[in-house]
Parts: C-alpha cells; structure tokens; sequence
C-alpha cells in the first residue's frame, strides 16, 4: 500500500482493514499468530541459513546474498512488458468530484462528501458509477449528495462477486437475493 492509502485506510474514526475494508477493533495481540511465527522454520533464499520466521527480516536486512536475491527477482520482473494497467478501471478508489482530494474507498467517498460538500449543489459526475461498465462518464447527478445516499450507502462486492459485465440491474438482483439469502 502506498502511504496516502494506508493512511485513510487507518483514520482514527474508522479504522479498516486496507484489503477487506471490515472495521479494526482495538483489540489484544494474535498471540496463537505470534506463537507460530516464533517457532516456524524457515531457510534464507540468499545465502540458505536456516532461522525462525520471526528471525527473519532482522536477517534479511544484514543479509547481501538475500538482497542480491531480491534484486535479482526485480530485474526479472522488469524486464517482461508490463500489461496495460489501462485496459483494467480503478473500481476501489476514487477522487471527490468537488475538490481534489483522491484516494477514497466507496465509503470514504460518501463520508467525504456528506461531511464537507453537502450544501454544494455543482452538478457533478458520480466518479463510482463512472467506473462501471454500465457508468457514462459524462452524465452529471442532478442532485449527487442524493444520489451517493441511495446508490452508494454499501458496495455491491460485500455482498456479491462482482460480475462487471453484468448490467446494474442484474448486480442489484443479486445482492438482494444473497440479502434475503444470509437471513
């Protein structure tokens, strides 16, 4: 992640998880977790020392052979053509439509908005519908803040595997039959 991310992923009001977006409760340490890495072996990919896991990135900072290793897998990596990132529309974060903040979850997005643009009446285009196959980018909400509170008060992958080749109509069929489904 990067840090711009990261750090709206753990603002102090709603702190998420950065891949599933679920709340962070404060809560104890995994000590069972802890208690795994401490006694799970493993061997160095550079230079074959054998350590626990939890030695492991003390060793692999001191360690040049593993370095080597690591940059060894970047040059490779780098070499093959990249697919075009472009083919492939940014779904899990979007900017505000009103002022230049980016980087927002589809929750964020909706808290954003409502905290600060909530009197601005600026015809604007929904940035999440938008990025839908079913979006058009040049369609402009007559009335966004309504718009954002009934489209866009939960994402449709919470509840279904998003099928975005599926129009809207079938996306929202679905979440309510997985809805009525889980009671």
């Amino acid at each position: 992640f990067c840090t711009h991310c990261l750090q709206e992923c753990l603002k102090p009001k709603k702190p998420v998880c950065g891949v599933c977006r679920s709340n962070l409760s404060p809560g104890s340490r995994a000590l069972d977790l802890e208690k795994q890495i401490e006694m799970t072996e493993t061997t160095c990919n550079g230079c074959n020392k054998k350590m626990y896991l939890s030695k492991m990135r003390s060793h692999a900072a001191s360690c040049s052979k593993y370095q080597n290793y690591i940059m060894e897998g970047v040059k490779a990596v780098t070499k093959e053509p990249l697919h075009n990132t472009r083919n492939f529309p940014n779904r899990f974060t979007f900017p505000c439509p009103y002022c230049s903040e980016k980087n927002f979850d589809q929750e964020g997005l909706v808290e954003h908005c409502k905290t600060l643009h909530s009197m601005d009446a600026k015809q604007v285009v929904c940035p999440i519908c938008a990025s839908m196959p079913w979006g058009d980018p040049n369609y402009r909400s007559a009335n966004f803040m309504e718009h954002l509170q009934r489209r866009h008060r939960f994402s449709y992958d919470t509840f279904v595997v998003c099928d975005y080749d599926a129009d809207e109509d079938d996306m929202m069929a679905q979440v309510l039959m997985r809805s009525l489904r889980d009671k």
